[in-house]
């Protein structure tokens, strides 16, 4: 911040805390303890609708909320107050209140208020209803209460790119100055409360499961480490709800789920932030078919009832999440995109490679088998082609450790992802219930981690007793929440939608 606009903000300040003691004396406390507002601006706009320009309405309210404008003119003047769900403008007559006051201080209500009131400030208000001349529902305030004083002026503008990294490391001002901001975490927490209240009419229980894990299993993801300085024991933030909610299965519950959060340390982007919100459903006796069928009744009906469609706009593209979606392998889509048939490599990497490189794709030296590749060809030509819903089904085995082998197809698994807008938004799989099998592929995994890769599975011992007492045939799903946010409220980054992202500490100059 330069030093000129450091010393006006100290001046505004200043000149701020000279009116709060000026509240003091005149018998307003600057931070009151309550107020009882008896509506709200919305519910007002609404129900009187019918009042007609220039009339009154003796209907007696009283209102709680920030003062956003102010503009005084001799012995009149209009504010707007804005409450959680809108604004309303407030009608300042000095006779009136003057009038209405039986208090004999020397600044009187109307100039008490129109002097000692900013921009910034909450208030409470008590009047009656008037249309103006113009046309606006506006309150005909009676008596007033200072609520909070501002020590802090609004911001005027609020566009650019140093602005809108602001909003993010002060997101309490994004919200005072945006209602489109409110209006996207008001949508948010409807989302979550509609997901669980789906699934609880299907049966399914909400059963937390630990943060703090010894082993972060559950996902290839790189965990974050702590400790537990009493049991002088390392622990993991979770990475995945998985593994502790199949031990819930193992042990007789037939349908649970947990929606919270999960923590990956690994890098900052549009679609990722470090710590993020998921929700993880297991459903027994069922398989990845039927967990394809309970994505798409659940994405639906949440997007209908939040949005009021199934068919929504996200960034100018018009996406009809109406049933059903379309399905389709990956071999499938990968051939269909790229022209490449990896089943007809026969496991041979190098005819593989050649074949990418030959259309301009990368091979990582990182990616070690035929079924590597394909993911690495889907992922680089395929996945952000896949705008309107679509399941791609049957992974590699290499990619999905805890995924059941395909009933039909050798070297594949029981997986799918659903893309919409060319992002991963649910991973699904028919459950792995075979220890023997889990643990063969944890193992291997456990190469990895000790040959470097940080986002490997280790051997979680006490999972691998939990498959040996036995678990039921299953399909389990998770679903990004931040990402499904981001698509029912048209935002184009993970930041829009979590209050509060992390980010670097801000430079000091």
């Amino acid at each position: 911040m330069a030093p000129s606009a450091h010393i006006a903000l100290s001046d505004l300040r200043e000149t701020r805390l000279e009116k709060s003691n000026s509240l003091k004396e005149v018998g307003q406390d600057p931070y009151a303890l309550r107020f009882e507002p008896t509506h709200q601006t919305a519910t007002l706009q609404c129900e009187h609708k019918d009042l007609p320009s220039g009339e009154e309405r003796n209907v007696s309210v009283s209102l709680a909320g920030r003062v956003m404008t102010r503009r005084v003119f001799g012995k009149l003047a209009f504010f707007t107050l804005a409450d959680e769900v809108g604004t309303i403008q407030l009608f300042l007559e000095k006779r009136t209140l003057d009038s209405a006051s039986s208090t004999n201080n020397e600044i009187s209500p109307f100039v008490q208020l129109t002097t000692l009131v900013d921009s910034g400030d909450w208030i409470g208000v008590e009047g009656i209803l008037r249309r103006t001349d113009k046309g606006e529902l506006s309150v005909k305030v009676i008596n007033w209460k200072m609520l909070t004083k501002s020590l802090q002026p609004l911001p005027d503008k609020w566009h650019g790119l140093s602005d809108v990294e602001k909003r993010y490391r002060q997101r309490y001002l994004d919200l005072v100055v945006s209602p489109q901001s409110r209006e996207t975490f008001r949508r948010r927490a409807l989302m979550v409360s509609a997901i669980r209240r789906w699934l609880d009419k299907r049966r399914f229980l909400e059963i937390e499961t630990p943060v703090l894990q010894a082993e972060a299993g559950g996902a290839e993801a790189r965990p974050f480490i702590t400790h537990h300085n009493s049991l002088d024991l390392p622990l993991y933030l979770r990475i995945a709800t998985e593994l502790h909610l199949k031990r819930l299965v193992v042990g007789g519950f037939e349908r649970v789920y947990e929606l919270g959060r999960i923590f990956r340390n690994e890098g900052i982007s549009t679609r990722h932030n470090p710590e993020f919100t998921s929700v993880e459903i297991y459903q027994a006796f069922a398989d990845y078919l039927d967990i394809m069928d309970l994505t798409e009744q659940l994405i639906s009906s949440v997007c209908q009832e939040i949005c009021g469609s199934t068919k929504i706009s996200y960034q100018g593209v018009d996406i009809d999440l109406t049933p059903p979606w379309r399905r389709i392998s990956m071999h499938e889509i990968v051939e269909e995109v790229t022209g490449l048939k990896f089943q007809d490599f026969h496991d041979d990497r190098s005819v593989a490679e050649s074949a990418m490189k030959k259309i301009g794709l990368e091979v990582p030296s990182e990616a070690e088998t035929v079924g590597h590749l394909l993911n690495e060809a889907f992922e680089q030509a395929v996945e952000s082609k896949l705008v309107q819903p679509t399941f791609v089904m049957d992974y590699p085995i290499e990619i999905s450790p805890l995924a059941r082998k395909h009933r039909s197809k050798s070297g594949m698994v029981e997986r799918f992802e659903l893309f919409i807008v060319g992002r991963e938004t649910a991973n699904a799989f028919s459950e792995l219930i075979d220890p023997i099998d889990q643990r063969q592929r944890l193992e291997l995994q456990q190469k990895k981690r000790l040959a470097g890769n940080l986002e490997a599975h280790g051997v979680d011992e006490d999972f691998i007793n939990a498959l040996e007492v036995g678990m039921p045939p299953t399909g389990g799903l998770g679903i990004g929440i931040d990402r499904l946010v981001m698509l029912l409220t048209d935002s184009p980054s993970i930041r829009d939608v979590i209050a509060f992202p992390l980010l670097r500490p801000e430079l000091k100059t």
